[in-house]
């Protein structure tokens, strides 16, 4: 009996427990999963860390100036800081933070940019230093009022320095009126503390200008770097990008594929670095007028803002190739068709131009004048010509010519022999222009539905989803019904935007002779070398 009973209750205690087991195990559960969302964190914080240090590492192995510049400010802090264990006078070991500061501030990655921050630092606590020392000497001779003094003093420096720094032509001396301001309140302050007003002003604008003399000496003599040189690479590299992109969007068009509006094609984009790079040439030429001459530039003059210039002529051509671009994009296309006939004229204007920029980009690299016996434009100006001759050889293709009055008989005209040519012609030919005698239109209207189906198929092959025009609505659900003026309007529509193509072209060729115009003046401003002749094996030998 008693066996009985230990079994029925050794079996009950065995429930119980497998009732437990599921709970205990939801509560382990819960608590991993507590832990849960700190492990991801973790693991997010450590790809992210990753991902930091790759590229940096990338970022140092593409520009290694980068590591230079670094070296280079740590060595001279380095150098700086010895001035701490100066032993007399106990001064310069108690203000040595006042040099290291100088180094801190003044040193930037290039050698126009330190000297106009050193400029800006040195003239202003110079000029701090000064009223400085004349505000130490009111303060002493007003006693009692001393007090006084220094305040209305900070007041009136902190506002002409405030005021004066907003005016417009003062705004690359901004920085110069923060270290004013900061430097003489520190100075004035300083020395009421320690009532040696001569003494506080002396060590530290001593040791102001070690640390300036201390950074200039390590930046221009060690590896330096010339913001001149950067912007002449950024003026090279503005006429190779926009002559890839002209040949890049005349291709595109030429070839009637379907773009993709949100893709980041840098054959198509290198414009854009152009257009957007007035920021970037402004700063580098702020910082370029300060360097003095150096390297391959010791001979010439101030040449930056002449580069700047014929940026800014480059920049003016590269706004046509946004407007073609904008043709790649726009939803009313020209059909393949018409584009065949104008392929080869677009695509010779195309090369000869995108040849100009490249050949100027290349002579302004080498700092090379260009030949005197050659017009660099010849080839580019005749293409363009052949071009407009085709253009106007074949307008009936660019325009609605229904409407021409060109060819109609002169209903008062009195010449007998005029009338009886046209009495021998159809009615329906005496009101066609003479490019629609060219191309039978009745033909062409005898065709409509096949060319509606064509057009339908272009259509759904050359574009993506967009606003459809009403007629190419009608042209896609195959409606017999379509309204003509409609379908008309749209294919006039979509010839006009081949000539507008065309004509922006011409245009950016236009352009170029400002471009070439503004090179032969900063040729002959700076001093560039003569073109090397090449002397041919023929004249050689006789």
């Amino acid at each position: 009996m008693v066996t009985i009973k230990n079994f029925f209750k050794k079996a009950s205690s065995d429930e119980n427990k497998e009732k437990l087991l599921p709970n205990d195990y939801d509560e382990r559960k819960g608590c991993c999963n507590c832990f849960s969302p700190l492990n991801d964190r973790f693991t997010s914080f450590f790809n992210n860390l990753q991902d930091f240090a790759k590229k940096a590492i990338e970022m140092g192995r593409n520009d290694p100036r980068k590591i230079i510049f670094s070296l280079k400010m740590g060595f001279a802090l380095s150098f700086v800081s010895l001035l701490i264990f100066w032993k007399k006078p106990n001064d310069i070991a108690q203000f040595a933070i006042w040099a290291i500061l100088t180094v801190l501030v003044m040193f930037e990655f290039s050698i126009g940019a330190t000297l106009i921050k050193g400029f800006n630092r040195g003239l202003g606590t110079f000029c701090a230093g000064m009223l400085a020392f004349i505000f130490a000497q009111l303060a002493l001779w007003a006693g009692e009022r001393e007090r006084v003094v220094i305040v209305v003093s900070i007041f009136i420096v902190a506002f002409f320095g405030s005021y004066l720094k907003l005016y417009p032509t003062m705004a690359p001396y901004e920085y110069g009126y923060r270290v004013f301001i900061l430097t003489y309140c520190i100075l004035i302050v300083a020395g009421n503390r320690t009532r040696e007003y001569n003494v506080a002003i002396c060590t530290r604008l001593a040791l102001i200008a070690l640390g300036a003399g201390i950074c200039l000496l390590i930046n221009i003599s060690i590896y330096p770097i010339w913001s001149g040189e950067d912007l002449h690479r950024l003026v090279v590299k503005n006429f190779m990008d926009l002559a890839n992109s002209l040949e890049g969007c005349i291709n595109g068009y030429l070839s009637c594929v379907e773009y993709d509006k949100d893709a980041n094609d840098s054959e198509y984009n290198g414009y854009k670095s152009v257009i957007e790079s007035t920021g970037r040439e402004q700063t580098l030429l702020g910082f370029a007028i300060w360097e003095p001459p150096h390297g391959r530039y010791r001979m010439h003059k101030n040449l930056w803002r002449d580069f700047v210039k014929l940026s800014s002529a480059l920049r003016h051509c590269a706004f046509m190739v946004m407007a073609l671009h904008g043709c790649i994009q726009s939803e009313i296309q020209a059909p393949l068709e018409k584009r065949k006939v104008f392929r080869n004229e677009l695509k010779r204007v195309g090369a000869n131009a995108a040849k100009v920029l490249r050949e100027l980009g290349t002579k302004l690299e080498k700092l090379e004048m260009l030949d005197s016996h050659e017009n660099i434009l010849k080839e580019v100006h005749e293409t363009a010509q052949h071009l407009q001759k085709k253009i106007d050889h074949k307008s009936y293709l660019l325009v609605n010519s229904k409407s021409w009055e060109i060819g109609k008989p002169n209903i008062n005209s009195e010449d007998s022999s005029s009338e009886n040519g046209s009495e021998n012609l159809p009615l329906s030919s005496r009101s066609r222009s003479l490019s629609e005698t060219a191309i039978d239109i009745s033909s062409l209207q005898a065709n409509w539905p096949q060319l509606a189906k064509e057009s339908s198929e272009f259509t759904k092959s050359s574009f993506r989803k967009q606003n459809q025009w009403p007629s190419r609505l009608s042209l896609a659900d195959g409606s017999d019904i379509a309204d003509t003026c409609e379908m008309e309007t749209y294919l006039s529509a979509s010839s006009l935007s081949l000539a507008t193509f065309a004509s922006l072209l011409i245009e950016f060729v236009a352009r170029l002779q400002n471009v070439v115009d503004n090179f032969e003046e900063l040729s002959q401003r700076a001093e560039f070398k003569e073109p090397d002749v090449i002397i041919p094996p023929s004249a050689i030998k006789s």
